[in-house]
C-alpha cells in the first residue's frame, strides 16, 4: 500500500480561555488512506470538530503536522471540500447560484465547471430545480445542494461536521444514503464527525474514537458487515452491527466521571 492521502502526526492543540490553557487535542495520529470514508466519534467536547479545521487548514495546531498528498497543511487548500453542521445556502441565491459559489470565489467558473456543475445536479436529482431558491427545497434537498456545491470545485477529500444533524431523524437516514452514494460514485475520501455512533459505523470503512479533551485517539475499528447492500440504512441490519456500536459505545466512556 502506498503512503495514506491523509497523515495527522502527533497533532496537539491548546486554546486560550478566561480560565486558562484548554487542551483540547493531545497526540492524535491518523492515517486516511485515498477512497476511505473514516468516521470521527467521541464524547462531547473532546476536540473532533477541531481536529478537522486542523485538516482543512483553518487552524493550526500547536504541535504536529498534517500532510495531504505528501505536503504539509498550512492553510486552506483546494483538495479540502468542507461541509459544516448546517447547509450554509445562501438563501437568495438559486440552487444553480449556490452551487457555483465556490467556483466563483476561487475565480474558476470556466465554461467547463459550470458543465461539470450541471451534470452533478443532474446526476443527483436537483437540474429541474436549479433556479429555485433554497426554502422551496426539502432537508434532503438543500444537503444534496450543499453537496454538490462542495463537489464543483473538484476537492480530493470531503470533510463533514456533524453534517447530518440538523436534519430530523428519518430526513436523516435518507440523506446520509444518497450523501454516501454521492461520495462513493464520485469517489472521493471522506472524514465524517458524528457524534451519533449508529451514522459512525453505518456510513464508514474505519471508525476512530477519541477519548474525553484532551481527545487522544483511543481505538480504530475497521468495519466489516455483512450485507447485501453496503448502504447506510441496509448496514444497519448487518449481525455485526451490533457488536460495533456496543464495542464503541464502551469505548466512549460517556458516564465516567
Amino acid at each position: 500500500m502506498g503512503v495514506p492521502l491523509v497523515q495527522v502526526r502527533d497533532i496537539a492543540m491548546k486554546y486560550h480561555s478566561p480560565e486558562g490553557e484548554i487542551l483540547a487535542l493531545d497526540g492524535v495520529t491518523l492515517d486516511v488512506d485515498k477512497g476511505d470514508f473514516i468516521s470521527v466519534v467521541g464524547p462531547s467536547g473532546c476536540g473532533k470538530s477541531t481536529l478537522l479545521n486542523i485538516i482543512a487548514g483553518l487552524v493550526r495546531p500547536t504541535r504536529g503536522v498534517v500532510t495531504i498528498d505528501g505536503r504539509p497543511v498550512e492553510g486552506v487548500s483546494s483538495l479540502v471540500g468542507y461541509m459544516p453542521q448546517t447547509d450554509q445556502l445562501f438563501e437568495w441565491r438559486t440552487v444553480w447560484k449556490n452551487a457555483i459559489l465556490g467556483l466563483e470565489v476561487q475565480n474558476k467558473l470556466t465554461a467547463e465547471k459550470k458543465e461539470f456543475v450541471q451534470s452533478l445536479l443532474a446526476r443527483y436529482g436537483l437540474w429541474e430545480f436549479r433556479n429555485a431558491f433554497p426554502r422551496q427545497l426539502s432537508g434532503g434537498m438543500r444537503q444534496r445542494a450543499a453537496l454538490i456545491r462542495t463537489l464543483a470545485t473538484d476537492p480530493q477529500i470531503l470533510l463533514l461536521d456533524e453534517a447530518f444533524s440538523a436534519l430530523d431523524y428519518q430526513t436523516r437516514l435518507v440523506v446520509s444514503d444518497e450523501v454516501k452514494d454521492i461520495i462513493v460514485q464520485e469517489r472521493k475520501t471522506a472524514i465524517l464527525v458524528t457524534h451519533d455512533i449508529a451514522e459512525a459505523i453505518s456510513m464508514a470503512d474505519k471508525v476512530a474514537v477519541l477519548t474525553r479533551r484532551p481527545g487522544r485517539i483511543k481505538a480504530v475499528h475497521d468495519i466489516v458487515l455483512t450485507c447485501a447492500e453496503r448502504t447506510p440504512i441496509k448496514c444497519r441490519e448487518a449481525p455485526e452491527f451490533r457488536d460495533y456500536f456496543n464495542a464503541i459505545w464502551k469505548e466512549l466512556d460517556i458516564h465516567a466521571g
